[in-house]
């Protein structure tokens, strides 16, 4: 390996908003993280459902006066005899 490359390595501790605290080696001193395996619904089975901002109210709030257009009706157009389809009929009969 090339010396003078590679960033500096420490041991140091992790600590989570949850208030978890982890002992890790990382390239950095000090380590701050949101969630952690302690607190992440995947590894804990259980949802947290976070409405921030009232996004749910904010979007039905938004849409709560459109009205939904009914599709315009289309004309389906009868086949025509093309030449092939007279050529089978005949040679048919």
């Amino acid at each position: 390996m090339k010396e003078k490359i590679h960033p500096k390595y420490y041991a140091t501790t992790a600590h989570c908003a949850c208030g978890a605290v982890f002992d890790i080696g990382s390239t950095k001193e000090k380590l701050h993280v949101d969630i952690c395996s302690a607190c992440h619904p995947l590894f804990t089975g259980k949802q947290k459902l976070i409405d921030s901002e009232g996004r749910v109210e904010k979007f039905r709030k938004r849409y709560a006066n459109v009205t939904l257009r009914k599709p315009k009706k289309t004309v389906k157009k009868k086949k025509t005899a093309t030449k092939t389809t007279k050529a089978k009929a005949k040679a048919k009969k």
